[in-house]
């Protein structure tokens, strides 16, 4: 793997990358994270996942850039990061006892080349008590993560299962990726 560029402050996606190289830089891309009218759940993550990349690969000509983002879905509607903590209640309220999808799009450049997919983890909630969502908001750990919750940490409480890549739930395809960069660097 050659030297990479990570565009993503995420501490998540940092520990997932050096799975797969430790040769890597982390530059944070200042784009305006803006979805078009109209686009689909499924093609959102891959949009703001080229628009991070594209912005950092252009002030660092050469290098190979993976900008990524991460999205649930639940019932054709994106649950972002919540707004605060009655968006966070709202959100893992509407998740409980359901099966929701976490899409995670990743985009690879340089500059001029381009590769970009998306990796797709169905996840299956526990019905959840009032009581259980007001404690997990009170730890903080839901407030910056997409559909309130992190699998890696007290969410992990809530999870009756996954169809998927793990990974994927926690913001980086691990495995599909590493092939992808294979891939993108054999051109």
């Amino acid at each position: 793997m050659s030297d990479l560029i990570l565009a993503s402050k995420s501490p998540r996606r940092q520990e997932l990358i050096s799975k797969i190289t430790d040769s890597f830089e982390v530059i944070v891309s200042d784009a305006d994270e803006i979805l078009p009218e109209g686009i689909s759940p499924d093609d959102a993550p891959v949009y703001l996942a080229s628009v991070k990349a594209r912005a950092v690969a252009a002030q660092h000509k050469g290098r190979v850039v993976i900008g990524a983002d991460t999205v649930v879905v639940l019932d054709g509607r994106i649950l972002g990061k919540p707004k605060n903590a009655e968006d966070a209640f709202s959100m893992l309220r509407s998740l409980s006892g359901k099966i929701h999808t976490v899409i995670t799009g990743c985009c690879i450049t340089d500059g001029e080349r381009e590769l970009c997919f998306s990796e797709h983890t169905k996840v299956e909630f526990y019905p959840l008590t009032d009581d259980e969502i007001r404690r997990y908001i009170a730890t903080r750990e839901p407030m910056d993560k997409a559909g309130a919750y992190g699998i890696q940490g007290e969410g992990a409480l809530f999870v009756k299962g996954i169809e998927g890549d793990y990974f994927n739930v926690m913001g980086l395809p691990v495995a599909k990726l590493y092939r992808k960069i294979g891939e993108f660097e054999k051109g």
